[in-house]
Parts: C-alpha cells; sequence; structure tokens
C-alpha cells in the first residue's frame, strides 16, 4: 500500500499494549461496544467468565472498543508473556476449545491471528485520533492516563488561549463533519467575542449511511472526547460544553456518561480542572431523532428545547450560537483529535496529509464491501486502496460498480474514478464530498435509478419542512423518478429532474436540501443508462 506523501507513513509514539498479566489473573480483553455486541461478543464474555469458573481459572475481563475489524468479530484478545495474541472471530461454542489450547498463553488454534497490530491490514493504518481504541479499557482514567491521556490538556493549561487557538490552526485540522471548515478559524472568532458565558458543543448525532466513526469513539475511548472538549473550552473561554448525542445510541450514552462522572472524580471536570483554577462543566444531551439536526444550527435550536429546524445565517453560531451566546460547533472527531495535536504538536499532526487536507481521517467501509470496518489513514491515499488493499472487494466477490462518499446526500463515484485521492479537494474536483469520511460500496448489480430514488426519498422524509426547495422538491423530486422506473417517457422526465434538482441546489437553506440533488445528478452523470433503459422495458 503506498502513503498520501513521504511524512504519511510514520507510526505514533504510543507505547505498545500488552505485557505479562499481573497478580496471578489473565487479562482478556471482549469489545464491548455496539458494532461488536451486534455480532455476538456479549455471548462470548459470558461464555469465557463460564468456562473460567469451571476450570477453576482467574481471568479478568476487560470490555474495550473495537479495533474496527469488523469482519473478526468479535475479536479477543489475551495478556500473553509475549504481548496481547487475538483470536477471532470468535463465537460463544468455540471458548471450550480455545481454553483446550492454552489461549491464555498464546496457544495455537485456527483462530489464532496473533498481535493484530502486526497484521498488514493494521499495521499499514496510522491511527492518531483512534491511537487507543481498542487498546483500553475505556472507562479507566489511569489506563486513559497511561496511554498518553490528558497530556494535551497540561499543556493547554500551561499555554495562552491565542497560542492554543494557534496550535490547531497550524496543525491544518479542517471539521470532520461534513462542511472541512477550518477549526482553528472557527475557534478564533468564538475567542475573539467579548468575554462572558460561551459554550462548546459536539455535534455526536451521527445519521449518514455507512458512517459509525463517532459511535466507535465515543464507546471505544470517551475521555478523548471529554479533554477534547475541555481544550476547547480553555482555549475559548466557555465554561460549559453539551455533547449532543443521537438517541438511537445508548451503548455510547451509557459509557459517556460513566468516562464524564470519573472525568469529575479525578479532577479532569469541574470548577479546579487539573488544579488550574480553570473550570469547566459537560453534560451529555440526547437527541430527538431527527437527521436535520446534524446541521449545527437545527443542533442548536434542539439543545434549547425547539424543534429540529435550520437557523438564517448570519449571525453564524460563533458569534450567537447556543442561548444567544458565542458558540464553539464541532464533531466527535473533530473535538477527540485536538488533544493529539496538543500533546505532539501541531507540526507533527501537519506532517500527515497532503494539499490543504492535514492530519488523517478515520474512514469507514460498509456496504457490499468484503472487509468493513474503520481506516485511519493519513489523506492522499486513493479509494481503489481503500477498496481493494483494505476493504479486500467487494463481499459478493463481483466488481465493484459505484461507491457513495459522505452519506445519503454524498455523490455516487463509478469505479472510472476509483483512482482519485482521498482529500478534500480532490473529491471535490469530481463533483463529491468526503463527508464525514463514510464509503459505501455497490457492486455491478446495483440499479443506480433506484438508487437515486432512495436519495429523494430520505430528504422528503428528513427534510425539516422550513424551506420550499428542499420540502416539495424532494417530493416531487420522488414522483418524477417514479414515473422513470416505470417507463414512462424517461427522456421526458429526466430533463425534469436535471431541472428539478438545480432549483434544490440554488434554492435550498440549508444543505439537506441542497445536497439531496447530488447523489442523483451523480447518478444521471455516470450511470444514465439506467435512467433510460426503462423505455424499452
Amino acid at each position: 500500500m503506498t502513503g498520501a506523501k513521504k511524512t504519511s507513513t510514520k507510526k505514533t509514539g504510543t507505547k505498545k499494549a500488552g505485557g505479562k498479566n499481573s497478580g496471578g489473573a489473565a487479562t482478556v480483553y471482549v469489545p464491548g461496544d455496539a458494532g461488536a455486541l451486534s455480532l455476538g461478543a456479549g455471548a462470548v464474555c459470558s461464555a469465557i467468565a463460564a468456562q473460567a469458573a469451571d476450570r477453576g481459572l482467574e481471568v479478568r475481563v476487560v470490555r474495550n472498543g473495537s479495533r474496527g475489524a469488523y469482519w473478526l468479530e468479535p475479536l479477543v484478545e489475551v495478556v500473553t508473556a509475549q504481548g496481547r495474541i487475538a483470536y477471532g472471530p470468535v463465537e460463544a461454542a468455540q471458548v471450550p476449545e480455545l481454553f483446550d489450547a492454552g489461549w491464555l498463553e498464546g496457544g495455537a488454534h485456527p483462530l489464532r491471528l496473533g498481535d493484530i497490530e502486526a497484521t498488514p491490514w493494521f499495521a499499514s493504518q496510522q491511527r492518531l485520533t483512534f491511537e487507543r481504541v481498542g487498546r483500553i479499557d475505556p472507562l479507566s482514567v489511569a489506563d486513559y492516563v497511561a496511554h498518553g491521556g490528558y497530556q494535551g490538556l497540561r499543556r493547554a493549561l500551561a499555554m495562552s488561549p491565542q497560542s492554543i487557538v494557534e496550535a490547531v490552526t497550524r496543525a491544518g485540522l479542517r471539521g470532520r463533519g461534513g462542511a472541512a471548515f477550518p477549526t482553528g478559524l472557527k475557534w478564533k472568532t468564538v475567542l475573539d467575542q467579548p468575554a462572558g458565558q460561551k459554550y462548546v458543543t459536539c455535534n455526536a448525532d451521527e445519521g449518514d449511511s455507512g458512517t459509525f466513526s463517532d459511535r466507535m469513539l465515543m464507546e471505544g475511548d470517551p475521555l478523548s472526547l471529554v479533554e477534547g472538549m475541555t481544550i476547547a473550552g480553555i482555549a475559548v473561554g466557555a465554561t460549559r460544553g453539551y455533547i449532543y448525542l443521537r438517541a438511537e445510541y445508548p451503548h455510547a450514552h451509557r459509557i459517556l456518561t460513566r468516562a464524564i462522572a470519573a472525568a469529575y472524580e479525578t479532577g479532569y471536570l469541574g470548577a479546579d480542572v487539573m488544579g488550574s483554577g480553570k473550570g469547566f462543566d459537560l453534560e451529555v444531551r440526547l437527541g430527538a431523532g431527527a437527521y436535520i439536526c446534524g446541521e449545527e444550527t437545527s443542533m442548536l435550536e434542539s439543545l434549547e428545547g425547539r424543534r429540529g429546524e435550520v437557523r438564517v445565517r448570519p449571525p453564524l453560531p460563533a458569534v450567537k450560537g447556543l442561548f444567544g451566546r458565542p458558540t464553539i460547533v464541532n464533531n466527535v472527531i473533530t473535538l477527540a483529535t485536538v488533544p493529539a495535536i496538543l500533546r505532539q504538536g501541531a507540526d507533527f499532526y501537519a506532517d500527515y496529509g497532503t494539499g490543504k487536507s492535514r492530519g488523517t481521517l478515520p474512514i469507514q467501509l460498509a456496504g457490499n464491501i468484503r472487509h468493513g470496518g474503520l481506516v485511519e489513514r493519513a489523506f492522499g491515499l486513493t479509494l481503489r486502496e481503500l477498496l481493494y488493499d483494505y476493504g479486500g472487494g467487494s463481499a459478493s466477490g463481483r466488481p465493484i460498480r459505484a461507491v457513495q462518499i459522505g452519506g445519503p446526500l454524498g455523490a455516487y463515484v463509478p469505479a472510472s474514478q476509483f483512482d482519485t485521492l482521498v482529500d478534500y479537494e480532490a473529491l471535490a474536483g469530481i463533483g463529491a464530498m468526503l463527508g464525514h469520511g463514510g464509503i459505501v460500496a455497490f457492486d455491478d448489480t446495483v440499479d443506480m435509478a433506484r438508487m437515486a430514488r432512495y436519495a429523494m426519498e430520505f430528504c422528503a422524509i428528513e427534510s425539516c419542512g422550513k424551506c420550499t426547495p428542499c420540502r416539495i422538491g424532494s417530493t416531487r423530486g420522488m414522483e418524477v423518478i417514479d414515473r422513470i422506473l416505470e417507463g414512462a417517457d424517461p427522456k421526458g422526465h429526466v430533463a425534469k429532474l436535471e431541472e428539478l434538482c438545480e432549483v434544490m441546489v440554488q434554492g435550498s437553506l440549508c444543505g439537506l436540501g441542497g445536497m439531496a440533488p447530488f447523489p442523483v445528478q451523480s447518478a444521471l452523470k455516470h450511470f444514465r443508462e439506467d435512467f433510460l433503459a426503462r423505455a424499452s422495458r
């Protein structure tokens, strides 16, 4: 696999996880995040406990986050004298034979994978934001600190607010939620507002199809988000923060709530953060299940107890946001990346990536893909590398015909463009967007006209209804595509559809209506035959 550029192949300096078990008890890591649980990790954990009890063995089970290789989940790691040895995918019925094989000492077995971090799939990644996910107990402050946690906050407390903002700016960090707006510029705007009550908000209403990095981070390393938000508060003079979490994430809610409580108990949150005399309070607020609240001003409306609808701008949230006060609005990955920048330096982070796309991005591979999961790499590798070197091609074994990047509002990219670099500018150059880093693959059996119809239907369902182009346009668009699918004058209706899409792009109040036509327009551009073929059916 090739790197983004010469500097993108370096690895982080975090110490290697593993080592001998202490106190005679064997330590076994079993993922407890929602993705692994859906694949049977809970049953595997119960089977390990039962087998250990039956055999009179002392086993300490740690519920960690997933490593991101979901085709290997449940992935269980055992701490041995040689380090952490992984086994997977483990089924509950296989646990007795693993004990028989001496897996607590790293014994041989068909499921034995060895050191997961040494496998080609993992070793070629550059994990900065996700460096601790899967390696630590997500609810242990001591474990977090032992693996580099809170070093960034400690350094931030010794810096001036201007210096913190300058470090984030120099690192080149851009919002990882979709718009890719420079984070340092957003923070500087809040910092420059008159002193008074200011807020830090995290939009954790992760609702794009094919995305799960926010959930993985919150369930596998929640304190990195807590630390990032605390640094943001110190940087701009905000004393209170809110995590706006989608209600569909109960596991993340439970873990975040416990992690925040642990941070308070150990002095990393509250009126006197780390004995600095500076205060920062943080709490979780649950969303109401509206996709539109992924848009920052709709989220603020919901946080204030109103229906999630887009606000007219200006003023920007950085000037007049939550409760009318200056407010930082960033997403989970953006804020969780800040501690690494402060700990290791802006230049260290900026040395990854290419062009104006600096650092790394946790990319999520989903859909018809053999090796679905999370890959963190520096900007600058190609879509083809992601889909075939990391993803292993389609799960069906057929050629990948298209991918949708950036969620349900993202463009469909054809196979002829798979050599495009994964960075903001390169993707924009082909009419696509990186968004939250979700990539959904489709093989050559996909009907792109039906996928375009799905995109319009999604917008019609999720529109907040405030502006006419989005509210009415999406419904009319869905009806026009239905006529095309029925074979009724495909050429004439395709022309109407193209005109309607342009009206939505130009006239909608926010990104939902303005971007909903993107997948339709891209499907028409690259897969027009799927629309016009209806005439002969």
